[in-house]
């Protein structure tokens, strides 16, 4: 089988596709061959070995992290053996190859009619976005903006904000078009974040301010998040974009402010059950049509590199898709 590699940090053109053996699931795993694989933007970071690769240390040679929607073609030792056969979608730390073995626990059984892109995000991208928002208590009414709101996870979040009962959802992005892109999705308002003064463009549509925050962004961003939350209003933190982790002064939280991280690892270790229950209510969401996934481009295994060089150019609207 086919699996891409890479064996220093370094640009795209690290990434190397090679014939390996195919793996063999242990126990508690299963066995996928994948119908379609979900980049992530953090594997760019991770292959130049930039701040997200502190969090996510791994030795060489490394894979990359994706989601993948497939069918189970073999099972591990005590794994239920009814699961060969079915259309699944899970996270893996080795995703990107013809065959990519996954935790059964934390496989999602995908309906027949999803298509893989919206499929695709249900395994880590979905429970993310409305981890975020449950990690920001998120209440009824309540004012959000979302950073990188045209992104794989952002417009998730915009649609799960909207679903989950909140009021004014402000949306971030660098584009014209990545702000329209978040309206299509349930954006009440859009601001470039390129812009100078947009704290203060934020506070003209909330003059209230803000009672959620959510920041995949980092460094600068996050710092001037801060400024625009309401008393009592909350900021998560799950992600760096910018390559730079970012610091919050305790000082600046004295202002009735608070911060919280979030990670889609923490929260399973923390409350398995709640995790189990998430995804099928987003699954739920899914197949009734309330939360869709874009795909802004669909390529195959043999253009990782190109995946990769378009995930970095911050072009893209929603997921990029690989097809073995």
């Amino acid at each position: 089988m086919r699996r891409i590699r890479y064996h220093s940090y370094g640009g795209p053109e690290v990434l190397a596709l090679e014939e390996v053996p195919v793996p063999v699931p242990t126990a508690g795993q299963v066995l996928i061959r994948a119908e379609a694989i979900g980049a992530n933007f953090v594997d760019t970071q991770l292959r130049r070995g930039m701040a997200q690769a502190e969090l996510y240390s791994r030795p060489f040679p490394r894979t990359l992290t994706g989601d993948v929607v497939g069918t189970v073609e073999a099972v591990g030792p005590d794994t239920d053996p009814s699961l060969v056969g079915r259309r699944v979608a899970a996270g893996s730390e080795d995703a990107f190859g013809d065959l990519a073995v996954a935790d059964a626990r934390w496989l999602v059984p995908v309906p027949d009619d999803l298509d893989a892109g919206t499929a695709s995000a249900l395994a880590m991208a979905a429970p993310v976005a409305l981890g975020v928002l449950r990690a920001g208590r998120l209440a009824d009414g309540d004012t959000v903006l979302v950073h990188s709101a045209a992104g794989a996870i952002g417009h998730l979040v915009v649609q799960l904000a909207k679903i989950l009962g909140a009021g004014t959802v402000v949306a971030t992005a660098g584009t014209p078009a990545k702000l329209d892109f978040a309206r299509a999705h349930g954006a009440d308002v859009g601001v470039d974040y390129t812009d100078e003064d947009w704290p203060e463009q934020v506070r003209a549509a909330v003059p209230g301010g803000v009672d959620v925050v959510l920041d995949a962004v980092g460094g600068e961003i996050l710092r001037r998040s801060l400024d625009v939350l309401a008393p009592y209003g909350r900021l998560v933190a799950y992600g760096a974009a910018s390559g730079e982790l970012g610091s919050v002064p305790v000082t600046d939280l004295f202002a009735l402010r608070s911060v919280t991280g979030f990670s889609l690892i923490a929260a399973r270790a923390a409350d398995a059950e709640q995790a189990l229950k998430d995804q099928t209510e987003l699954t739920e969401y899914a197949s009734r049509g309330l939360l869709r996934t874009a795909v802004h481009a669909r390529l195959p295994l043999t253009q990782t590199r190109e995946v990769h060089q378009l995930l970095e150019s911050r072009a893209q609207l929603g997921r990029v898709l690989v097809i073995p």
